[in-house]
């Protein structure tokens, strides 16, 4: 398993592409969703719709797991 360190030294290319999943809570400015991009074999970006200036969380695919984060509610397959 990678530390923390490890996962934010993996670089997040440019060109990466983040599913989004909504979860249907609405506030005054839109809907928040949730982003997630797969940057490496067991690695895993988590975003926030609402702020993408913001730079995405790291995470493993058992972290994403244990927090009951579902890639395929994404589109996407762990």
């Amino acid at each position: 398993m990678r530390n923390g360190t490890d996962l934010y030294s993996l670089p997040i290319s440019e060109g990466a592409v983040f599913s989004k999943a909504c979860g249907g809570n609405t506030h005054p400015d839109g809907e928040s969703c949730v982003t997630l991009c797969r940057i490496g074999a067991d690695t895993w970006a988590v975003g926030d719709s609402k702020r993408p200036d913001v730079p995405p969380l790291r995470f493993t695919t058992a972290e994403l797991d244990a927090a009951g984060i579902d890639p395929a509610r994404f589109g996407l397959s762990a």
